[in-house]
C-alpha cells in the first residue's frame, strides 16, 4: 500500500495587504499610469500622466520610489532622484515610442541641424533627454513651444503626431523626427465614424499622439489628464475614447453615470488599443519587486545629469 504525502497548501496571497505593508517597512511611494491595470491603479499612491508623475518623482520624500509604468517613466524618476531606490515591476515594461527614436540614429539627426533647439516629448530614453534642450510632456508641449522665440528653429522629438498637433495649434514650423505609438497609431477613423453613427449622442475625446485623421473627428483633444477632466465638466453622457482604455477605469469611478467607450482598432483579431508594454505590469510582479528590491533602475551618471537639465527646464516652464 503506497501513500503519497502532499505539502500542505499556502493560503493566497493578499497582495493588496502585502504591498501596503512592504510600502511601510520601506517607506516606499508607488506611482501609477493611468494605462495600468486597474488593480495597480487602486493601490498607487498617486495615478497621473506623464507630467503630473514627473512632479510627484521630483517633489517626493520616499526611501523607495516603486513605478508602476513604461521603462522611459522609471528613468525619469532616477535622473530626479539619483540617491533613491526606483524599482520597476517589469524591465521589459518599455514603450515602442522610446524604440523608435534610436540615441545614434538621433544624434546623428540632431548634428545636421546644429542650430536646432531640441524639445523631447517626455516618451523618450534617457539618452534621448540628455541630447535635449526641453522635455515636454503631451500636457505642456503647447505651451513650451509657445515660449520659445519664433526666430529660433526647433527639432521636435520622438512622436510626429504630438508635434504635427503642436504645429497645429502654435503655427510654429517644427523639425519632426518620425517616431510613433504603436497604440495610437492603431485606431480606425472608419471604426469611430460607425460608432458615432451608433451613438450620435457621443463625443470623441482623443489624446495628441493620435494620427491627424482621427484627431479631426475629436470633440476635445488633450493628455489623459485633460482627458479625464474634460469627462468630469462635461455635460455629455456618452464618450469614445480614443487613447489606451487604462484611463477608462478612473473615467468611470470619477463618472459612474456615465459611459465610456474605447475606440477600437483597425484589426479586430487583437486587442491592440491596449499598450502591451504597460500591462507587462501586475499586482504580482509589483509585489515581488518590493519584496527583492528589484529590478532596479540604473543609470550612468554622466547620462543622468545631462538628462536633468532639460527635465527641470520643462518643470521651469510648467509653472509658468
Amino acid at each position: 500500500m503506497f501513500t503519497t504525502a502532499f505539502a500542505p497548501t499556502k493560503p493566497p496571497i493578499d497582495f493588496f495587504a502585502a504591498i501596503q505593508e512592504l510600502k511601510q517597512e520601506m517607506n516606499a511611494v508607488i506611482l501609477a499610469h493611468y494605462y495600468q491595470d486597474p488593480d495597480i491603479q487602486d493601490i498607487a499612491d498617486y495615478i497621473g500622466d506623464s507630467l503630473g508623475l514627473s512632479r510627484q518623482a521630483a517633489s517626493t520624500d520616499a526611501d523607495v520610489i516603486v513605478f508602476a509604468g513604461v521603462h522611459f517613466m522609471a528613468e525619469t524618476a532616477k535622473i530626479l532622484n539619483p540617491d533613491k531606490l526606483v524599482l520597476l515591476p517589469d524591465l521589459a515594461a518599455g514603450c515602442s515610442l522610446a524604440d523608435s527614436c534610436p540615441p545614434q540614429a538621433f544624434a546623428a539627426f540632431k548634428a545636421t541641424h546644429p542650430d536646432h533647439l531640441v524639445i523631447s516629448y517626455i516618451n523618450c530614453t534617457a539618452e534621448i533627454k540628455a541630447m535635449s534642450d526641453i522635455i515636454c510632456t503631451s500636457s505642456n508641449a503647447v505651451e513650451i513651444v509657445r515660449q520659445i522665440s519664433k526666430n529660433q528653429p526647433i527639432i521636435f522629438a520622438p512622436d510626429r503626431n504630438l508635434g504635427q498637433y503642436v504645429m497645429q495649434q502654435t503655427g510654429r514650423d517644427l523639425l519632426l523626427w518620425q517616431g510613433s505609438c504603436i497604440v495610437h497609431e492603431t485606431f480606425s477613423e472608419r471604426k469611430i465614424l460607425q460608432l458615432q453613427a451608433e451613438y450620435p449622442e457621443a463625443e470623441v475625446i482623443a489624446h495628441p499622439e493620435c494620427e491627424s485623421t482621427l484627431l479631426r473627428h475629436a470633440k476635445y483633444i488633450g493628455s489623459t489628464t485633460a482627458l479625464l477632466k474634460y469627462c468630469q465638466q462635461s455635460t455629455t453622457k456618452v464618450f469614445i475614447v480614443a487613447t489606451e482604455p487604462g484611463i477608462i477605469h478612473q473615467m468611470q469611478k470619477q463618472e459612474p453615470d456615465k459611459i465610456f467607450i474605447p475606440a477600437p482598432p483597425t484589426t479586430n483579431s487583437c486587442a491592440c488599443n491596449e499598450c502591451p508594454y504597460m500591462r507587462l505590469n501586475s499586482l504580482e510582479k509589483l509585489y515581488l519587486a518590493m519584496k527583492n528590491r528589484t529590478p532596479e533602475i540604473k543609470l550612468a551618471e554622466k547620462t543622468r545629469l545631462a538628462a536633468l537639465k532639460p527635465i527641470q527646464k520643462m518643470l521651469e516652464m510648467s509653472h509658468k
